[in-house]
């Protein structure tokens, strides 16, 4: 039998003792690192947990035309001709290929003075107005010109930014006369799992400046807020949760330690052998 000197018996649980603080390291920043269930659903609480209807009263809120809009403007009259003056966009639209992109580029540009310039008609002052209030105004000047005119305006540059722990993050145009807040987020692939749903950023510009207000995804009562309805111009800001800065930790003290205990475990074979 023999017997080895207890300096030799440590030096060989060393790297045992070793290992195994990593291993219970790396677990702890693991386990740190995780995501609870109740973090992840929207809308919680008792009002929607149940079968039945509920209604929730919330008015959308009337966007006002401003200066670097784009507007789409459609002439509809027995005039075809005039029509075709009017309806630009459809004409260039087709040549383009048909992609809604290229409604940007071709739709009536509002001024920094807050006008359009309609064939014939010339400049009209829309800025400031509701889209059926511009719509209204601008079917009157145009019946001045057109028999039996309808008009039809829309909103082409309606874009939406949405940022931070989202699975697509970007810019989006939305094609619709209004969009929800779920919406703009499903846009972009809806929140990660590290994306914190208690803290959502909204940045709207107004008049007189930005605009910043804190969302929770969460709350029941977000269905009621007046940021619920998104406004052009609005970007989404996904802040992230701590456990996505823990499981980075925890993924660079396993790159620490791991090279540690092989250094360890070298130097030990150095020493014996």
């Amino acid at each position: 039998m023999v017997l080895l000197p207890a300096n030799a018996l440590s030096s060989m649980r060393l790297p045992h003792r070793v290992s195994l603080l990593f291993l219970l390291l790396l677990t702890a920043g693991w386990l740190s690192g995780c995501v609870t269930q109740r973090t992840l659903p929207y809308l919680q609480g008792t009002d929607y947990s149940t079968q039945t209807a509920v209604t929730v009263p919330n008015e959308p809120l009337l966007y006002h035309i401003q200066p670097s809009d784009v507007l789409s403007i459609r002439v509809q009259s027995v005039q075809t001709v005039l029509n075709d003056m009017f309806n630009i966009t459809d004409t260039r639209t087709v040549a383009a290929g048909g992609d809604p992109s290229n409604l940007f580029l071709t739709g009536y540009s509002v001024d920094a003075g807050g006008n359009i310039n309609l064939p014939t008609v010339g400049k009209v002052k829309v800025s400031g107005l509701t889209m059926d209030e511009a719509q209204t105004l601008i079917q009157q000047q145009v019946s001045k010109f057109v028999r039996d005119a309808n008009v039809l305006v829309k909103l082409l540059s309606f874009k939406i930014t949405v940022l931070g722990e989202v699975r697509n993050p970007g810019r989006y145009y939305i094609y619709n006369a209004q969009a929800t807040l779920l919406e703009g987020l499903g846009l972009a692939g809806d929140l990660t799992e590290f994306g914190n749903r208690q803290n959502v950023k909204l940045v709207r510009q107004t008049a007189t400046g930005s605009e910043v207000v804190l969302l929770n995804l969460t709350d029941p009562n977000l269905l009621r807020s007046k940021y619920y309805y998104l406004l052009p111009n609005d970007a989404l800001y996904v802040e992230p949760i701590a456990a996505r800065a823990n499981r980075g930790n925890a993924n660079n003290l396993g790159i620490v330690f791991g090279g540690i205990s092989a250094l360890v475990l070298l130097l030990n074979y150095l020493k014996v052998f």
